[in-house]
């Protein structure tokens, strides 16, 4: 059984956006009021409070004059509201995020219902105090049988309103298996290389819109703020923000889908995306590239269909180190895409050489899971967290790469995911 969720636009009646928009920011007013509370109990008192007593305050807070218009909207996404609450803050002293944030207005919204606040009849949704069903674009079939657990309406910052469907999958997805496995290894000028030669062309997606962006925020930044022209310009900026967006997350699913689908294995290495962000040089680059998500992409769907994905450690010098014969060079500048071993004098493409050295650790990993007895692949030390670096029987040597040569010649085309 799998967890999966099914998204699609739906564009609401003018009586649905009203009531709709007054849920959104009800949810968002509990949520930072029982924010505020937990936050200045904490500073105050030392006093930690926790989902029971929030939800105690939002009974009393519905009671209060002021706040009485709270009764018009469902209380289902306000409870569900104050456990997000509570997950953000279980997340914030395990160490996994930061210190939760209040909810900004125009970042749209979201309201979660659960089965109680809303019905699915005909292959219709009803949320509470809705009359009628809401209009949603069925882009895509949904499984047989199919009946929701949980409902998650959302208003993004450009203006488009979205339902997520949440339901438990049955059906076995496990597709044929294949004897094909790769080596990943994520760039920028070409988003990644694969041990077989191939090189996937980088959509630069920012890139194609950043003059249009550029003016947009120019614009907006000349409004007078709250005015109708800065709500305008705004919405613009939003727009083509939502557009990078899609056409970004379009390429990286149709990539990872066909990456799971013609590989049973696939070796990636455990990039600390967030912390290289902070290199202000390449930080947009690395944010559009959006290496994260397609990682995370290849996690689940490899557990879906039943691929096995392995993550080496990011210390592993696979650049560095010649898959030839396993000598690592001390230095090896980003700027070099090419270079020659100084031991075996074999010529490599940077990217190429350290695909083909990921996919060799990660096979031995792999192969260790299972039990299964391997021969030790040319110069890949028996350590797998990357504490040991050097080849097995090959001297330090403190050079670096030869000059480059001519491009290699085995490198295949770059492809472009349709």
């Amino acid at each position: 059984m799998v967890e999966k969720a099914y998204k699609f636009r739906f564009y609401p009646t003018p009586e649905q956006e009203s009531l709709l928009r007054r849920t959104l920011g009800c949810v968002r007013l509990v949520y930072n009021k029982a924010l505020a509370q937990r936050t200045q109990a904490w500073y105050e008192k030392q006093e930690r409070v926790g989902y029971k007593q929030t939800s105690a305050m939002l009974t009393n807070w519905k009671k209060q004059e002021d706040l009485d218009f709270l009764t018009e909207v469902s209380s289902v996404p306000l409870q569900q509201g104050l456990r997000h609450l509570q997950s953000a803050f279980s997340n914030f002293f395990s160490g996994r995020a930061k210190y939760p944030n209040f909810k900004k207005k125009r970042n749209g919204g979201s309201a979660e219902f659960t089965k109680s606040a809303f019905k699915w009849k005909d292959g219709q949704v009803y949320l509470a105090k809705c009359v009628e069903p809401l209009p949603i674009r069925w882009s895509r079939q949904l499984p047989q049988n199919f009946v929701p657990t949980t409902i998650t309406v959302k208003l993004d910052p450009s203006g488009r309103w979205s339902i997520s469907l949440r339901v438990s999958d049955t059906r076995n997805l496990k597709i044929k298996p294949v004897l094909k496995q790769i080596g990943i290894d994520l760039g920028i000028t070409s988003l990644l290389t694969t041990s077989d030669g191939e090189k996937i062309a980088n959509p630069k997606n920012l890139q194609k819109l950043h003059k249009k962006l550029r003016l947009a925020q120019k614009s907006l930044s000349r409004k007078t703020k709250g005015s109708n022209n800065y709500q305008k310009a705004r919405l613009k900026v939003a727009r083509i923000h939502a557009k990078i967006k899609d056409s970004r997350l379009d390429y990286t699913h149709k990539l990872t889908t066909q990456l799971i689908k013609e590989n049973q294995r696939i070796v990636v290495e455990d990039l600390a995306v967030k912390n290289m962000v902070k290199n202000h040089k390449l930080a947009r680059a690395i944010s559009d590239a959006n290496w994260g998500e397609l990682v995370r992409q290849l996690e689940y769907k490899a557990e879906w269909y039943g691929r096995e994905l392995i993550k080496i450690d990011r210390y592993f010098p696979s650049s560095k180190r010649c898959s030839n014969c396993g000598h690592i060079v001390e230095k090896l500048p980003l700027s070099i895409r090419e270079w020659d071993c100084p031991e075996c004098a074999a010529h490599h493409d940077r990217d190429i050489n350290a695909s083909v050295n990921i996919l060799r650790m990660g096979t031995r990993v792999g192969d260790r899971r299972k039990g299964t007895p391997t021969k030790k692949a040319a110069g890949l030390a028996v350590s797998v967290c990357g504490a040991t670096v050097r080849p097995e029987g090959s001297k330090s040597r403190k050079a670096g790469a030869m000059k480059q040569k001519a491009p290699n010649s085995d490198v295949k085309e770059s492809r472009a995911v349709s």
